[in-house]
């Protein structure tokens, strides 16, 4: 059998053959029948999870780097995004017709880290209104190693609504009311007719805004989704409804919120006082609560209309011994409250006085 000479074959193919051709040729001649095929364990699985926020500003795009291959190895690093766009005028959207994407956007990759996501971003501003947008990502980790289409994401862009404003914040035990302005116009200053909902978002002690639940038709809400002594951040963003989607308008100023435990403890039972021969001692039933800081003991004399604070006792202990003079005779009325741990404690009711002649 005669064996290939491909230089042979490409000296006299370059001299009439574009450079393209030449490398058909060579490697027809020379057994290879189509163009190499990147291995399977290098693809990246498809990204499922972009998603977007819409603001005044556009569109900002999220989603996660692929972590592995389609065959379940691990990807060190990813190449490169692959971003499709279209855009769709209202008026002439069809939801049978093919969608037109155009020129892919090629946004760089980079590396992963030993533990944990990677999210990528990517910002679209000037959109046009009256269009609808369709969004999808590739990625890449070598020249033939692209993942197949991600999920498909799809909004409608109009003129946005303006921002909220009067933003206010009322804090109570375990809960934050939330109120603000209704939204009118947009942000050109025009009047708005669709109808308006409010994005609330919350942010923890000042990380990044999370979106509590689904918008809202009303000017307040109630968040009860939080805890005592933390702080919290807020923000309402106006979306207008349209037929085909909704638009995201302005983000509020944000508001700052620390919900405090404002329920006292139970009032302290069985109190009783004793002479002895130091002074009176007080004691009473433990209060069974789970923030219990202590208690305090008042002191009234007989002919005053008010008690006095005669001294605090730290849980879990309930005796308590005054060792004040008083006259012999005299009658004394001891009661007892009981305090909880916030700053500033919330306190109890008076337990009932009981009286007791020194």
């Amino acid at each position: 059998m005669m064996k290939c000479d491909c230089s042979l074959m490409v000296k006299k193919v370059f001299l009439s053959l574009p450079a393209v051709l030449v490398m058909l040729v060579i490697l027809a001649g020379c057994g290879f029948k189509t163009l190499p095929v990147a291995p399977q364990a290098v693809v990246p699985v498809a990204i499922t999870d972009l998603r977007y926020e819409l603001s005044e500003k556009g569109v900002t795009l999220y989603w996660s780097y692929p972590i592995e291959t389609i065959t379940g190895d691990d990807i060190p690093m990813i190449d490169s995004f692959i971003l499709y766009r279209a855009v769709v005028p209202t008026e002439s959207y069809c939801e049978t017709c093919p969608i037109p994407f155009g020129k892919p956007i090629v946004l760089p990759g980079g590396v992963l880290p030993g533990q944990g996501r990677k999210t990528a971003t990517y910002d679209a501003t000037l959109l046009r209104p009256g269009n609808l947008y369709f969004f999808k990502v590739r990625s890449k980790t070598g020249w033939l190693a692209e993942s197949a289409d991600s999920n498909l994401v799809s909004f409608i862009w109009q003129i946005p609504a303006a921002a909220p404003t009067g933003l206010t914040a009322e804090v109570k035990d375990s809960v934050v009311k939330l109120r603000w302005q209704p939204v009118t116009t947009h942000i050109d200053g025009t009047q708005v007719t669709e109808p308006v909902r409010y994005q609330v978002s919350r942010s923890v002690g000042g990380s990044s805004f999370t979106n509590i639940g689904e918008p809202v038709a009303d000017t307040d809400t109630v968040d009860s989704q939080v805890a005592n002594g933390r702080k919290y951040f807020y923000r309402v963003q106006a979306i207008t409804v349209y037929d085909k989607g909704t638009v995201g308008g302005g983000f509020s100023e944000s508001v700052a919120a620390t919900p405090l435990d404002q329920t006292p403890p139970a009032p302290p039972t069985g109190v009783k006082a004793v002479r002895t021969g130091a002074g009176i001692k007080i004691f009473w039933d433990q209060v069974q609560e789970t923030d219990l800081k202590g208690y305090r003991v008042y002191r009234r004399v007989s002919g005053e209309d008010n008690p006095v604070p005669a001294g605090e006792v730290e849980a879990p202990y309930t005796l308590f011994e005054d060792r004040r003079s008083h006259a012999d005779g005299v009658r004394l009325f001891y009661s007892v409250s009981s305090i909880d741990q916030s700053e500033p404690p919330n306190e109890s009711v008076k337990s009932p006085e009981v009286m007791i002649i020194k």
